[in-house]
């Protein structure tokens, strides 16, 4: 037997030792060659066994514009457009799953698939993944300029099908009823001034067509090494080659594009039909919006094919946006573009707020660049790209950004300093933090009919504040903290559970001490934990000893019993005493 301390050789130093004997014996005609150990399968990743009842939609038109609502400015008509026809889509999806009925199977059936008609930086593609999000259904997007009629960068438009697959993280069941958006589709309009056909551009058309109606797409294919893999290890374990399909029949296809151009030809065919005696003259000052009259026939003028088009049967029309959208966008509690430049200085340690002066004249900044929400990010980095650079090097943590920062950068800094060095700045901060919380308070009892039904928590005015409070210290949306707080409660309640299994006492929290505990939990991270062993030290003893004199066990414990325990139970002791 080999020795306790007798060191185990390693292959590799055995493999060298025999090269070395050989080399020495045979010279360089002999060699040691490592064999190749293969695995005994190839990775794989097996698709999901799901129900036949996975989707479980269940919202209303209105519902969804509600939720729309709280991210999206503007835009009611092609929210309620959208969110109408995606209700519809989905609801239909979930009847034909749960019933027998085949009328979803009839021949000629129409999609609801979109195409969403505006300027860029209006919101198209953020509305697009806060629908699939918020209904929980795979999302692909795609740029028709990367399209080409025999396919991009090796594939195909068939490819985004397949990608549908991977967000679905392989599961086949839910990619069948996922959203393919696909941007810029203007772009493969052919060109008006061209004579004859535009090739490449009506082929991308032409290759869409399948897919946007009802088609089998082959998940497996030669550009893709992944899908060949695991054909050949299927093959391996079977014999058998595993042909693997989506359906695009319940796969919604959303396009979108600026569209330059189509206005012109709106109005030409308008001009057209009111020629006459009882034509109307439109004045210069007339603010009708022309795309809002869109029709097939000017899509087609434009450049697609009437096949294209009719496969596209919803129309969004999304409008321009003014200064004040752009300020009401970066003045929203949930808007990405504020959230995201705090979490940058977040980074470094550096909190930041923002004056609603400062928004404005960032708004304005943006709305000059005429590209829509899109400027706001480019207003935002140009004004404090220089802080973002020169910060970090400071003992500057708070950072309130105010007027005076964006009229005058080049002095703002040495400003910032000699305001941190008299304690002004820390002033100016939480002034803005005062600020913020009123304005998350508004925000949250505007939408509180919403959010109440969404969480089934009655948003108290104390939860509210806590919602306030804990965004003010906190990078994170709205909707994150109340469902925070939703949980934090359910937990409250379950402490009445505990209690009464460690003491056989049945106590009940009034609603002001379940805010005070979910206060305590939320905003100074109190373990639920530390808040049974306190609730045990403070209630079980006492509260056991009531019934066992009083023989009453239903007890309801208010914030000033939390906070005053003994009291509570001398005066419970006292009460008894005096009714005896």
């Amino acid at each position: 037997m080999r020795e306790n301390n007798e060191k185990i050789p390693d292959p590799k130093e055995i493999e060298r030792e025999i090269s070395d004997f050989l080399s020495k014996k045979f010279g360089g005609n002999v060699k040691v060659v490592s064999p190749v150990v293969l695995p005994d399968e190839l990775p794989s990743v097996k698709p999901k066994k799901v129900s036949k009842n996975k989707i479980k939609f269940n919202l209303t038109p209105e519902e969804l514009i509600s939720y729309l609502d709280q991210y999206i400015v503007k835009q009611d008509k092609a929210k309620a457009v959208l969110a109408t026809k995606i209700c519809t889509h989905f609801n239909r999806v979930k009847r034909s799953r749960l019933s027998d009925d085949v009328s979803d199977d009839m021949v000629g059936m129409i999609k609801n698939n979109v195409l969403m008609i505006g300027p860029t930086g209006v919101g198209k593609t953020y509305l697009i993944k806060l629908l699939a999000k918020k209904i929980g259904v795979p999302f692909v997007k795609g740029d028709a300029t990367k399209f080409s009629e025999t396919g991009y960068v090796g594939g195909d438009v068939e490819d985004l099908v397949r990608d549908l697959l991977r967000e679905a993280d392989d599961d086949i069941a839910l990619a069948h009823y996922g959203i393919i958006y696909i941007d810029e589709i203007d772009k493969i309009a052919s060109s008006q001034n061209t004579i004859g056909a535009d090739v490449s551009r009506t082929g991308v058309q032409r290759a869409l067509l399948k897919p946007m109606e009802d088609t089998d797409v082959n998940i497996k294919v030669s550009h893709d090494p992944i899908s060949m893999l695991q054909e050949v290890e299927q093959f391996r374990k079977t014999g058998k080659r595993d042909k693997r399909t989506i359906n695009t029949k319940n796969i919604l296809f959303i396009m979108s594009g600026a569209f330059d151009g189509l206005q012109e030809i709106i109005d030409k065919r308008m001009n057209k039909q009111s020629i006459g005696f009882g034509a109307q003259i439109k004045s210069s000052g007339d603010e009708v919006n022309t795309l809002q009259h869109v029709m097939s026939e000017d899509l087609i003028t434009f450049g697609f094919e009437s096949e294209f088009i009719g496969r596209l049967p919803v129309r969004a029309i999304f409008e321009k946006l003014t200064k004040d959208d752009l300020f009401e966008i970066l003045n929203n509690p949930n808007n990405p573009i504020i959230l995201g430049k705090r979490l940058d200085f977040a980074a470094y340690g550096i909190d930041v707020k923002f004056d609603q002066k400062s928004l404005l004249m960032l708004a304005e900044m943006a709305y000059d660049e005429n590209t829509g929400a899109r400027g706001l990010v480019s207003s935002i980095e140009s004004t404090l790209l220089e802080f973002e650079t020169r910060l970090p090097s400071t003992d500057i943590k708070k950072f309130p950004v105010v007027c005076s920062l964006i009229e005058e950068p080049d002095m703002s800094l040495e400003r910032l300093l000699s305001l941190s060095s008299s304690g002004r700045l820390d002033q100016i901060y939480e002034e803005l933090v005062l600020k913020e919380m009123d304005l998350v308070s508004e925000y949250v009892v505007s939408n509180r009919k919403i959010f109440s039904k969404k969480y089934n928590l009655s948003l108290t005015s104390s939860q509210i504040s806590a919602v306030a409070s804990y965004y003010s210290k906190h990078i994170i949306d709205v909707g994150h903290i109340i469902e925070k707080i939703k949980y934090s409660y359910d937990e409250v309640k379950k402490l009445e559970l505990l209690f009464f299994n460690d003491y056989d006492v049945n106590i009940v929290f009034e609603e002001d001490a379940i805010d005070y505990i979910v206060e305590q939990v939320v905003e100074r991270e109190v373990d639920f934990k530390d808040c049974n062993t306190k609730l045990a030290e403070s209630f079980g003893l006492g509260l056991k000893l009531v019934r066992e004199k009083t023989g009453k066990n239903r007890f309801f414990i208010s914030k000033e019993a939390l906070l005053s325990p003994e009291v509570y139970i001398n005066n419970l002791i006292k009460k008894e005493l005096q009714e005896t």
